[in-house]
């Protein structure tokens, strides 16, 4: 029997060049990308942004002090941007053209003279007698009746600076940190000031991040370092003396027309003048300021202060919030106001200055001084009680993680006090945790009745409650 023996012709030479030549290609195409979005600052395979060309060091830090330490985790992709940022050379030319405007416009009078606080200690009354501003000759209080100990030259610089980023730390609280994504005029148009106190100074000092033997004109980075010194003119609260910085800016930089203001545990990701340009002179408003990730009614974040003894004085949280439900707080489902929640992330604040974002920053600092430092509390009462209402984009959770990191306060604090301060504070500690035990116990013993928050927050809950 035959056998037929088949013969299968191979493939020509040139076509097995062919394949041979796309496989390699695909090889070094796929391994190319692999390591770019592995060496990648942002984790993308492809990213445009109006200012990749102009990224920088711009400080190197002693290893010790460690500024990248604990950022907190966030599941927004950075490579997928949810606002839209303009060529950063038209924002540049604009902004500039702004803030080089000295056409006069409407400014506010403020009250002067001296008190035993630096805002003023004005009565409940008094404080909400001012949210009805129909007359820019009626002085308002805004803070300052007491001396703010910056030195000449450092108010003189502050008078010059047009466009202000500004950030505090007190008790050595957080990490100075630099931000990222400059433009490479930028540093020519906006001004970046920090302020600290003595404790967070020697811990710079410490860290060698600042040298001892350095001029008292202390930068870091892109920061001009602002030393508050201990005074009796300000208050016992760090946290307290945090909020003069950050929402009497206006007052401070008097010839600003826009500011940022940051908390310093969050690091700046894109240049300020295309934030400034996105979220406030695009939009036309006044501020601009983050959803709360969680909460949108005012009492709901009162609860978690409550209860996660965010501020220990509860007692005064209950009389706050007490006070604004005689004056007319309501729940956010229950009122027209066109805004999307009454509870903000205030670690990031942008304003155009002018009358109206000048008299909330104003109003907000005075009910701080008359309660506590959490300024989320007072946030939905002053922006629908003030008169002319304040024009504001509320901007959303994602928008928020797109343009800064954010990363836990300092877990360990250095000791630089002396041996009596370090007493004195043992003992104002030992104080303030006798008064949380007494004020907790109190608070067991809350009831609805008689409350004048009651209908607020039965109209949250929902009748099922």
């Amino acid at each position: 029997m035959r056998k037929f023996i088949r013969i299968t012709a191979s493939p020509p030479l040139y076509v097995r060049s062919k394949l041979l030549c796309f496989s390699l290609v695909y090889l070094f195409t796929t391994l190319s990308l692999f390591i770019y979005v592995s060496l990648s600052r942002n984790q993308c395979i492809f990213r445009y942004s109006p200012f990749d060309p102009i990224q920088t060091n711009i400080f190197s830090y002693p290893s010790s002090y460690g500024e990248h330490k604990y950022a907190l985790p966030t599941h927004r992709s950075s490579c997928s941007s949810p606002v839209f940022f303009s060529d950063y050379w038209t924002v540049l030319n604009e902004i500039q053209s702004i803030c080089s405007d000295s056409s006069s416009s409407e400014e506010l009078r403020y009250i002067n003279g001296k008190s035993e606080t630096f805002g003023g200690n004005f009565s409940t009354e008094k404080r909400f007698s001012y949210f009805n501003h129909s007359d820019n000759d009626v002085e308002v209080p805004c803070g300052f009746f007491r001396h703010f100990p910056v030195s000449d030259s450092d108010r003189a610089e502050m008078e010059k600076c047009g466009l202000v980023v500004a950030s505090a730390i007190f008790n050595d609280h957080d990490k100075i940190r630099q931000p990222v994504g400059l433009g490479v005029k930028t540093l020519e148009t906006v001004c970046f000031y920090m302020f600290i106190d003595d404790k967070t100074l020697n811990s710079l000092f410490h860290h060698n991040v600042i040298p001892k033997n350095n001029p008292r004109d202390y930068r870091v980075g892109v920061w001009r370092i602002i030393k508050i010194s201990k005074s009796d003119n300000l208050y016992n609260n760090p946290a307290m003396n945090g909020v003069i910085p950050k929402y009497l800016i206006h007052r401070l930089f008097p010839n600003s027309k826009f500011s940022i203001w940051i908390d310093a545990k969050i690091q700046l990701m894109i240049d300020p003048l295309l934030l400034i340009h996105s979220m406030l002179v695009v939009p036309d408003v006044d501020m601009a300021i983050s959803k709360h990730p969680f909460f949108v009614n005012t009492m709901e974040e009162a609860m978690a202060t409550a209860r996660w003894k965010k501020w220990g004085d509860v007692d005064g949280l209950r009389m706050q919030m007490e006070t604004y439900c005689e004056h007319g707080l309501k729940p956010w489902s229950s009122h027209k106001m066109p805004y999307p929640t009454d509870v903000p992330d205030s670690a990031l604040i942008l304003r155009k200055h002018g009358i109206r974002s000048n008299l909330f920053s104003c109003f907000m600092f005075n009910e701080l001084e008359a309660f506590n430092p959490r300024d989320q509390l007072a946030f939905a009462f002053v922006r629908d009680h003030l008169n002319p209402m304040v024009k504001m984009n509320m901007f959303e959770v994602e928008v928020f993680e797109q343009i800064v990191v954010e990363y836990r306060h300092n877990l360990k604090k250095i000791e630089t006090s002396s041996h009596e301060e370090q007493e004195e504070e043992q003992r104002q500690k030992s104080s303030r945790i006798i008064q949380k035990k007494r004020r907790w116990l109190d608070h067991e013993s809350w009831s609805l009745n008689g409350s004048s928050c009651k209908s607020y927050l039965m109209e949250m809950w929902g009748d099922h409650h």
